[in-house]
């Protein structure tokens, strides 16, 4: 478990969590859904996602550059992701990370689930085809932040949500769930494999954590909403 909680994380917390209300009235009156997944595991799925955005499994690890610099940034950094930098900073090694790189439980074990289900049960060449077009914008848009790890706006995913209504309009929901997901976390994982070493580094590189977690909630909450139209 990586992240903490500060006065970011608190908001954004709160932000979602206040969407969560009527996201659970609705989930009770049976009138939201993704694709087959119906009202109780969706709601589940989102509030277990919220619940545990901060643990991360680790998968492999790298060697990375320490840039000098991020011991003046360290403070701001801690305050706007919610990762412990100063205290990463600390290592044996004074010019280099012992890099960890990880995946958020949250933000991409239980949505892959979710897509593995959807992909089976639902339309899958419109999904992927607008999977295909989320990964580039990800990678093109999304960024190293020293410390932190790779950075994905909050709105990468929204091109999902005209695509899959032009191309899939009876399955939009689905469609904007799995390709969305299906994107930006393909497109993480491309910036990590093209990431500089000698230029950039972390402690840790969380895929659908610190930095990108909230791209994925975000869409997976609009999936949700979208569904309540179509």
């Amino acid at each position: 478990m990586r992240g903490y909680v500060n006065r970011s994380e608190l908001k954004m917390i709160a932000v979602f969590g206040s969407i969560l209300l009527p996201i659970a009235i609705l989930c009770y009156e049976n009138k939201l859904s993704i694709g087959s997944i119906t009202s109780f595991p969706l709601f589940l799925m989102l509030l277990l996602m919220l619940a545990t955005r901060n643990i991360e499994i680790p998968i492999t690890s790298m060697r990375t550059r320490k840039p000098d610099i991020l011991v003046q940034h360290a403070t701001i950094l801690e305050k706007i992701y919610s990762v412990p930098v100063s205290e990463e900073l600390i290592t044996p090694k004074e010019r280099v990370f012992d890099t960890k790189l990880t995946i958020n439980f949250a933000g991409v074990i239980i949505p892959l689930v979710a897509v593995a289900y959807l992909l089976i049960t639902g339309p899958i060449t419109e999904s992927l085809e607008i999977a295909l077009i989320i990964t580039v914008i990800t990678f093109l848009v999304s960024e190293m932040v020293d410390g932190v790890g790779i950075e994905v706006p909050d709105y990468t995913g929204i091109i999902a949500l005209p695509l899959a209504l032009i191309l899939s309009p009876n399955n939009a929901d689905s469609v904007i769930f799995t390709s969305s997901i299906l994107g930006i976390l393909a497109g993480c994982i491309a910036s990590v494999l093209t990431l500089d070493r000698e230029k950039n580094g972390s402690a840790y590189i969380n895929i659908g954590g610190a930095g990108s977690f909230r791209a994925v909630y975000i869409m997976v909450l609009i999936s949700s909403l979208i569904s309540y139209y179509t």
